[in-house]
């Protein structure tokens, strides 16, 4: 494993261990996922660079195409979250109460 792959799982291992054990904020849990799909991204146009197809040259635009859908969705979720409940705390949300 290169230096530069290491780099890219472990930035990609730290997002999902705070997701995983740092889940106060909703706000917190979203910039952790946005880490992962940033390290996802870099790691496929660094991979698609190195191989040298063309074919897979559209994957890392539509990973981006689709990680930019869901921060829009996740700062959406956001603001409904705080103006319904006051604040962005996980622990306050109740998914059985609509």
């Amino acid at each position: 494993m290169t230096l530069m792959q290491f780099s890219f799982s472990s930035a990609f291992i730290l997002g999902l261990m705070g997701l995983a054990f740092h889940r106060t904020h909703l706000l917190s849990a979203l910039l952790c996922l946005e880490g992962m799909m940033l390290s996802l991204f870099i790691a496929l146009s660094l991979w698609t660079l190195q191989l040298g197809a063309l074919t897979y040259s559209t994957a890392p635009m539509l990973l981006l195409t689709f990680s930019a859908c869901e921060a829009s969705a996740g700062l959406a979720l956001l603001v409904a979250t705080a103006r319904t409940h006051g604040a962005d705390l996980l622990q306050s949300l109740n998914l059985l109460q609509c």
